[in-house]
Formats: C-alpha cells, structure tokens, sequence
C-alpha cells in the first residue's frame, strides 16, 4: 500500500474539519480527499455506489483494499506519524467495541454537530468563496466578493 484515498462528505462540516486535520499530520503515506458523490469517487472505486458512503466514511487503497465505517478511521489514524501506536490500541478487543459506539454516534450525528459547532462543510464555503485550488499543495482562494457583488444591501 503507497496511498490512501479517503471518501468524505463535502457537506459535513466535521467531515471538512476531520480533512483539514489529517493533511495538517506528518503521515506515513500520501492522503487524496475526494467527495463520495462525486463522478470522480464512482470512477475511482465503482463499488462506492453501493456502500452507503453518505453514512460513513469509506477510505480506498491504491492496492485495492478499502475500510469503512470505524475501520475506516482507524487506517486514517494508523496513517499518521504520531497516531500509530493509538491506532493499533483503539483496534485491540478490549477497545472495539467503544471506538465503534463513537463512530457510528458521531457519524449518525455529524451534521448536526457541525451545524451546533458552526462548522461549515467545503460545498458551503466554495458557495461563500467560489472554487479554491489546492492542486499544488497551496491553496489560493478566489478574490473576495464584495457585499454589492453579492447582491447585499445596507
């Protein structure tokens, strides 16, 4: 395995705050983000379709191999440089069963805890922002309409 794709919810706000933390890791392997709804998650991995991806997280191997769900989050763990060790711990017997109460509560409810945290999801800021590039590893936002372009008035 030399990447990992992960299929995420571009309109969770948690789902884009869980992204903007993995990229910011030191990580053992390289991490592509891409929207399970996408035509791009359906050519990458056809199989997205009947997994249910809008639920939980599905996270895609160059190898072929996927995880979904609390595995899932683990491997996103077990990626990271510093999360190892915690990843192999929360995936022993005596763990499990807690990781998977908290994954399926948090995943059930991840809308609603971004909306209670005023997180918002990468679809609302692109709305807000128009399209932002981070092709080449720095993201450059489009300029800023003003309140008048938005059609705003005092």
């Amino acid at each position: 395995m030399n990447s990992l794709t992960v299929f995420h919810d571009p309109a969770c706000g948690l789902c884009r705050r869980f992204r903007n933390w993995l990229e910011s890791q030191a990580l053992w392997l390289p991490v592509e983000f891409i929207g399970f709804d996408t035509a791009e998650a359906r050519n990458r991995f056809p199989e997205i379709a009947s997994l249910d991806a809008g639920r939980e997280c599905v996270v895609l191997a160059d190898d072929g191999r996927w995880w979904q769900g609390p595995d899932a989050w683990l491997v996103c763990l077990w990626t990271t440089r510093a999360h190892r060790v915690l990843s192999h711990h929360l995936a022993a017997p005596l763990f499990r069963p807690w990781l998977e109460r908290i994954v399926h509560g948090i995943s059930s409810n991840r809308l609603r805890i971004s909306w209670l945290l005023g997180w918002p999801s990468e679809r609302a800021l692109e709305e807000e922002l128009g399209p932002i590039d981070c092709r080449d590893g720095g993201c450059r936002l489009p300029a800023l309409r003003s309140a008048k372009e938005k059609g705003v008035t005092a």
